[in-house]
């Protein structure tokens, strides 16, 4: 019984030598995958101009481009953005981004973090910047941190390229800094204003007016020459009233009275 036991074993491996056989030269049909057409792995440079002028430029670790799309994808995005002295005066950061090979446009998205200029904050999920309008948008919730420290969310978000000036779009909410101390220095600095405008104003008033009466004076218009005849010398009053003038009003009633009592009497001239 033993002798066959060990005689049925060179058997079984001999079928399963022919059972791994059968299985090898099965064909199995080839699969393609799909590879970039150009793919990098280190660190890459790529640079924007605007009329000559350095405008801004990307830096990426990875970067890959497919042969039936004229698109390169890069991961992370690191873009500086500069002046017209070419000085940077902001960045943009991003877990990805995607633009076409003519560079019209950059898609940045995943965790996308910038800092403007004015050394505002902003912070999406997503922004675009498109070459046609020279903007930086967005249609995805967004969250600035000023300058002065005020927070602001909303939806939407649209600034220059330089990212210089920017504004939400919508559903905007915020938390200001110290607001109150604020809009006191606001008030104040708007009191200085006024008043020393006010005063520039009332010194220039007496000025204007010095000068206007220093000004010499036009000459006044011609007065219209007219012909005056002489007249003929008065002739003196001879006539009887002249010599004898009539009574006056007291000297009239005073005659009234007179004749009123029944006396005769006769009104003696004045000049007598």
């Amino acid at each position: 019984m033993i002798l066959q036991k060990w005689a049925l074993i060179p058997l079984l491996l001999i079928g399963l030598l022919m059972t791994a056989c059968e299985e090898i030269e099965e064909e199995k049909p080839w699969l393609q995958v799909e590879r970039p057409e150009m793919l990098f792995t280190d660190t890459t440079l790529m640079d924007s101009y605007d009329k000559g002028v350095l405008a801004w430029k990307l830096k990426t670790a990875y970067l890959e481009r497919w042969g039936d799309k004229e698109v390169v994808f890069v991961r992370p995005v690191l873009v500086d953005i500069y002046d017209s002295l070419g000085e940077r005066t902001a960045f943009l950061r991003a877990d990805s981004g995607r633009m076409d090979l003519k560079f019209t446009y950059v898609y940045a998205y995943g965790h996308v973090y910038a800092l403007t200029p004015k050394g505002a904050s902003v912070r999406s999920d997503s922004l675009i910047w498109n070459k046609k309008d020279n903007l930086v948008k967005t249609e995805s919730y967004v969250r600035v941190v000023s300058e002065e420290g005020d927070v602001l969310q909303g939806r939407g978000f649209e600034s220059d390229a330089h990212m210089d000036n920017w504004r939400i779009l919508s559903s905007v909410t915020g938390i200001f800094q110290d607001a109150a101390r604020r809009l006191k220095e606001e008030d104040k600095s708007q009191a200085k204003e006024i008043e020393s405008r006010d005063s520039a104003q009332a010194a220039a008033a007496p000025a204007s007016s010095t000068a206007a009466t220093a000004a010499p004076a036009k000459p006044a218009a011609p007065l219209p020459v007219k012909t005056l005849t002489p007249s003929a010398p008065a002739k003196a009053d001879t006539s009887k009233e002249a010599e004898n003038p009539a009574p006056t009003k007291a000297e009239q009633e005073f005659l009234s009275k007179i004749r009123n009592r029944g006396l005769r009497a006769k009104a003696k001239p004045r000049d007598e």
